[in-house]
Order: structure tokens, then C-alpha cells, then sequence
């Protein structure tokens, strides 16, 4: 049986780990290698770096970033944010990262997703997927979910997995560090659509929030950022509460 993956999240901008609300009005929460160290050391099945700045500074502050991170954790380390090249990816695989995540990039050059795949494998290429509700569907968003794209996110899901990636990481943008649960429709649309394993991201609040990402929301994956940053839950707390209700977990 599938085993269901908690993952924390952690946004960086200028080498500290901030938390907005729908991707708006950012805070500092603390130093991203103790945090990466601790939710290790919880738990954690895997961890999601996500560079929110991604500007040319930021760049080489997330290369050495990595390199400090891989060298204190030993579970699959994801990195993202300003990503637009194969080189790109190259420099941050070697400095630790197991997986990239491609967003905007992969939508201004879809042909990305291809050359990532072909170079690294897929099961190395996750698909950041920022959406929001537009009247009765969904767009994905690029930029840091400033602009709409004018794609629909289901059928760009699908697509992203025809072009070779392994992985979708979707992101409610309504939804985003208001603890108010995740979007379960959008959330089980994308997952009956596609066949690669989908990263459930924006929203977690509470313990049934996450269950119901998994049993309605048929996510493979939970991500978490605030509620873990505030200790409002644990990696340890989730899994024994998703234990309890019959759900596999590592």
C-alpha cells in the first residue's frame, strides 16, 4: 500500500525562512538549518526548499544554502524558486538538492520540463503549480503568484506530466497560510488527472484537514509550513492521529 509522505516546507528569501498569506506580506520565522535540522530529526519524510526571492542575489545565497542543509539532513531535499535552466538544476543538484521544482519557468518554456527530465530523470522534476479560483476554474499563476498565466491548472497539470514530470507540488494560492484546510476539490480534480504522486500545499490548519487532503483530496503527499513553524502541530502528532485513522504512512 501507498505510504503518505509529511512534508514541511520552508519559504526562504534573503537566507531566512518568511511566511506570508496567499503568498502576501511576508514575516521572518527563523534560520532555515535549524529549522531543517528539527523537522528532521521530528520526523519529517522529506523536505521542500522554496527560494521566494529568487532574484540573482538570492541565487548563490541558496547554492551555499543547500550545500548547508544536505549536510544535515538525510532525507529527499526539494529546492525551488528562479530556476530557468538546466544548468540551474545541475548546480543545485551537486550542491545536495535530490529534486528541483519548476514553476515559472516551466510554463514560460515548457520544453524545460523535456530537457529536466531527459538530463536528470523525472522522478528528479517536481511541478510547482501556484493556483487560485477563477470564476469556475482554476488559472496557474507565475511570479510568485503575481500574474496569471491564463492557463488552466488541471489541464497544465496534465500536460507537465505528459512533457516527463514526476511529481506535481500543487499550491493553493487562496488557500495559502490561512490554516483554513486545503482546496479538496481542485486538490482531488488534479489528482484523479494525472498519474504522478501530487504534493497537497496551502491551508493545513489542523489534524482533519490533513486527513481530508489524503481520503478526499486523494493527495500522495502534505506539505506544511506555518502550522509546524508555530508548533501548532508536529510531524509525530500528524502521523500518529493519520496512523489512528488507517492511513499508511512512513
Amino acid at each position: 500500500m501507498l505510504t503518505h509522505r509529511i512534508i514541511p516546507c520552508l519559504d526562504i528569501d534573503d537566507g531566512f525562512v518568511v511566511k506570508g498569506i496567499k503568498f502576501n506580506d511576508l514575516i521572518k520565522v527563523g534560520d532555515p538549518v535549524a529549522l531543517a535540522l528539527r523537522y528532521y530529526q521530528e520526523g519529517a519524510d522529506e523536505l521542500i526548499l522554496l527560494d521566494v526571492g529568487a532574484t540573482v542575489k538570492s541565487r548563490k545565497t541558496m547554492i551555499e544554502l543547500v550545500e548547508k542543509v544536505s549536510a544535515h539532513i538525510f532525507i529527499p531535499l526539494t529546492v525551488g524558486g528562479g530556476i530557468k535552466s538546466t544548468e540551474d538544476i545541475k548546480n543545485l543538484l551537486m550542491a545536495g538538492a535530490d529534486k528541483v521544482s519548476l514553476c515559472t519557468a516551466a510554463i514560460q518554456n515548457p520544453s524545460l520540463i523535456e530537457e529536466a527530465a531527459s538530463q536528470f530523470g523525472s522522478q528528479c522534476v517536481v511541478i510547482s503549480i501556484d493556483a487560485a479560483r477563477c470564476g469556475k476554474s482554476w488559472h496557474a499563476f507565475i511570479s510568485g503568484g503575481k500574474i496569471d498565466s491564463g492557463l488552466d491548472a488541471i489541464e497544465w497539470a496534465r500536460h507537465a506530466e505528459q512533457l516527463g514530470a514526476g511529481e506535481i507540488l500543487l499550491n493553493s494560492i487562496d488557500q495559502d497560510g490561512t490554516q483554513s484546510g486545503y482546496d479538496l476539490e481542485l486538490l482531488s480534480l488534479i489528482s484523479e488527472k494525472v498519474n504522478v504522486p501530487v504534493i497537497a500545499s496551502g491551508g493545513a490548519g489542523s489534524l482533519d484537514q490533513i486527513l481530508k487532503a489524503i481520503t478526499i483530496g486523494k493527495a500522495d503527499a502534505v506539505l506544511l509550513a506555518s502550522s509546524l513553524h508555530s508548533r501548532k502541530l508536529t510531524i509525530k502528532q500528524i502521523k500518529e492521529f493519520l496512523k489512528e485513522k488507517g492511513v499508511e504512512v512512513r
